[in-house]
Formats: structure tokens, C-alpha cells, sequence
């Protein structure tokens, strides 16, 4: 029985199922791990394509009922515990493949990324919402922050729609795949990421507003560096490309 309190919605058809593992792009040589495996189906299929699988599940019943389901599969790794929590950095090269909570998506998204030494791709089921904002370009409703900080390190592609029914019990909307593959190199050059991700964040957090007012908390003469930028102050962040967020980070670092 699923939880909705941990936000369990199970897929079970297996023709789905073998498509996420088609988009995950696997070979035998590879270390996948599977955050919330949840019954042990897309498990299964995922220890027949690869050398080895680490499955995290933070609830206690599903976690025993997996060591009995999947004993056979020797490659297979149970965890039991809090993916947020688990030191991906300790890792060699790996990578995700997950059908997560809704409501960790964004937590666990940040956590894989603040681990991309090792990882090459994120395979990902979520809300249909979130993965449209993932992989949003500048101009449109769905780009924001989160957008820029996918797209800053890696390169997302939606792959395909699950319509809602698809699922036990059905959730309240309809979900997507995800594959979001790390690049070797940012996509945009930045002195400092820390504070190209803190202008990035202080623009939209008053998305609504004009940049010379958004972010005049950061400089006082925020209007001459967005021109020295090459940036009209008079725009919105949800028009800006990550390559102009970088160079006008870059910009105000001078007077940090």
C-alpha cells in the first residue's frame, strides 16, 4: 500500500517502464542509482542492463519487502535511508535513474547536482510542471531560477509525457521524463558561482519587476553595470539567458 504522506505514486507498466530505461541511456559497464524503488520493478530492470544498482528507500516496509524480492539480484544494493542525506560524493562515476517524490524534486535535483564530479546523467519521473520549468528557455512563464540551475551544469531534455493514470494510486497531474545529462564544462563562464547563483536567485525573487529594481540590493549602481553588461535595466529576469546572468555577475564581483 502507498504512502501518500512520502508521496508514493507507483508505476507498474512495464512498456513505461522500459522506456525510462531506454532514456537513461545504460550500459553493462555502468553504476546506476535508484532513489525510491518502491516495489522493485523499474529495480529489476535496471540490475539486468547495468553492473550494478544502489537502490535507496527510505520507508521501512518497502525496504524489507525488497530484500526479500530482489535477493536474487546480486549486483543490487538496498540502502535504507534518506537519499538527501546519502554521500554521493563518495561515489565513482554513476548514474540516476528515479521515479522521485513530488515533493522532494527540487531538493533532490540540488543535492545530485551539488554531487556532478562523478555523476553523468539524472534520469528523472516528476511532475510534468517541474520538468517543463527544467528545461524552459528565457522569455516564457516556466523559466526561472531552477531552469538556469539545471541548465547552468547540464543539459535537460523532456523525453516523454505519463499521463497521470498511469500510476498507483493517481496522482492529481500528469507526470514526465526527464534525462538530464552533465556537462564537462558549465555552459557559461562565471568567476564566481556562488555569486552568479545569489544574483540569479535575488533577480527572481521579485521576477515581476524590472532589473534595475530587482537587484538593487546587490549594488547601488546597478543600473550602469547592467548597461556596462550590455543589459537593458528596464527588462525582466525571465528574459535573461544564463550567458548574460554570468557576464553581469561577473561584473558586479568587481566590487565584492
Amino acid at each position: 500500500m502507498a504512502k501518500r504522506y512520502l508521496g508514493q505514486n507507483f508505476l507498474y507498466d512495464p512498456s513505461i517502464l522500459r522506456r525510462i530505461v531506454q532514456v537513461a541511456q545504460l550500459s553493462r559497464e555502468d553504476l546506476v542509482v535508484e532513489i525510491g524503488p518502491g516495489p522493485g520493478r523499474l529495480t529489476r530492470m535496471l540490475a539486468e542492463k547495468v553492473k550494478k544498482v544502489i537502490a535507496i528507500e527510505l520507508d521501512d516496509k518497502l525496504f524489507e519487502e525488497l530484500k526479500a524480492g530482489l535477493a536474487e539480484y546480486k549486483n543490487v544494493e538496498l540502502i535504507h535511508g534518506d537519499a538527501l542525506k546519502y554521500s554521493y560524493e563518495n561515489l565513482p562515476e554513476f548514474k540516476v535513474v528515479a521515479n522521485i517524490p513530488y515533493y522532494i524534486t527540487t531538493p533532490i535535483i540540488f543535492r545530485l547536482l551539488g554531487a556532478k564530479k562523478n555523476l553523468i546523467s539524472v534520469t528523472l519521473t516528476l511532475q510534468k510542471e517541474v520538468a517543463e520549468r527544467i528545461v524552459a528557455a528565457p522569455g516564457g512563464k516556466d523559466y526561472g531560477l531552477l531552469s538556469i540551475m539545471v541548465q547552468y551544469c547540464t543539459e535537460p531534455r523532456l523525453k516523454f509525457i505519463i499521463p497521470k493514470g498511469a500510476f498507483r494510486p493517481v496522482p492529481r497531474v500528469d507526470s514526465a521524463v526527464v534525462h538530464i545529462k552533465v556537462l564537462e564544462r558549465p555552459s557559461a563562464f562565471v568567476k564566481d558561482e556562488e555569486f552568479f547563483f545569489r544574483v540569479v536567485k535575488t533577480a527572481f525573487s521579485q521576477r515581476r519587476k524590472m532589473l534595475s529594481n530587482s537587484l538593487k540590493s546587490l549594488r547601488e549602481d546597478i543600473k550602469e553595470r547592467l548597461a556596462e553588461a550590455g543589459i537593458d535595466s528596464n527588462r525582466r529576469p525571465e528574459t535573461l539567458s544564463i550567458e548574460e546572468f554570468a557576464r553581469l555577475s561577473n561584473i558586479l564581483l568587481k566590487g565584492y
